[in-house]
């Protein structure tokens, strides 16, 4: 009997064992969670610098179709990147160009700075002379022609006796080529550069071009050359307040003897002598140049404008602004 119990209690047993355990429920599994949504993008891209925008640009203004074959032959003597570069030129500033003549560098400038910057051209008032008024014309008759080009241009008049360029304390930068010998020579040169100290922001810069006389040249000798001495030149913006800040020989012709019958006229682009030794003159090139960075000093008082005038040199004895301006 007690055998048979037992052989009954480990059936049992065993049939326990057969029986599957309960399954146990796994435990949930946890939710990854969405990231957050960024605002900023996965790699930030640096704006673009006044340099990068510059560099971006330029090349492809200088080949526009706008530009002229005879305009664009004159970059090999005019070095227009080079220039610009040298004086700081960056698309977002507002540049004041003084007297741009025909507009060679408008044609550069205005579409350079077009949709981040100002372009201001100064015209000597129309009422100054009856050439200032047939340049004008032509001036503004070559804006309207172009409105893709130079519809964000400012034209502002000045007179040349006591200019005015614009607010005091408004222009980043203020650029004049080749024209400082006209000024010396109608006795205002004195007034444009304080007009340029007054117009320009503490720090702003004036860039200029202009024909390079031999030094120590005596300034009687230059009345009917058009070229000046480079310390003639520097004292004029230091006597209106500027400093000098660097030099270049961008612009530098060193086959240029300046010593021709009809002074620098006499050079390309001029030909004053028109087919008189044409192909000599055309195998020296135009000017030397002297290319002058000056900066208005940042609210240093003791670099105010001196109030005495810088000696200037006698209006050349019938020469006009018409033959003047005809190196532009």
């Amino acid at each position: 009997m007690k055998r048979l119990a037992l052989s009954l209690a480990v059936v049992f047993s065993l049939s326990a064992c057969d029986k599957p355990a309960p399954e146990t429920a796994a435990p949930p599994m946890a939710e990854t969670p969405t990231p957050a949504a960024s605002d900023q993008p996965e790699q930030m891209t640096p704006p673009a610098s006044s340099a990068d925008m510059f560099a971006t640009r330029i090349d492809g203004i200088l080949a526009g179709s706008w530009r002229s074959d005879e305009n664009k032959a004159r970059d090999a003597y005019r070095h227009p990147k080079d220039t610009l570069a040298f004086f700081g030129v960056n698309p977002t500033q507002t540049i004041i160009e003084i007297t741009p003549g025909g507009g060679w560098y408008t044609e550069i400038l205005a579409p350079l700075m077009k949709g981040s910057g100002s372009y201001h051209a100064a015209l000597a008032a129309d009422a100054s002379s009856d050439y200032a008024k047939r340049n004008n014309d032509a001036f503004r008759e070559k804006l309207a022609g172009d409105t893709e080009r130079y519809s964000e241009t400012r034209v502002v008049e000045f007179d040349p006796k006591a200019p005015n360029f614009g607010a005091p304390a408004s222009a980043d930068m203020v650029l004049t080529f080749r024209n400082v010998h006209n000024w010396v020579g109608g006795d205002s040169a004195g007034a444009m550069f304080k007009g340029f100290f007054e117009v320009l922001k503490p720090g702003g810069v004036l860039g200029v071009v202009e024909h390079r006389a031999i030094d120590g040249t005596d300034l009687e000798a230059l009345k009917k050359s058009g070229y000046l001495p480079t310390a003639f030149v520097a004292k004029l913006a230091t006597d209106a307040g500027f400093q000098m800040v660097d030099s270049s020989e961008i612009n530098a012709n060193a086959n240029d003897t300046k010593d021709y019958p009809d002074g620098v006229w006499t050079l390309p682009p001029g030909y004053r002598l028109k087919d008189v030794d044409r192909d000599k003159y055309a195998a020296i090139g135009e000017s030397d140049r002297m290319t002058l960075k000056f900066v208005k000093p940042a609210g240093d008082p003791i670099f105010q404008p001196r109030e005495d005038a810088v000696e200037q040199m006698p209006a050349t004895e019938g020469e006009t602004a018409d033959a003047a301006n005809t190196s532009q």
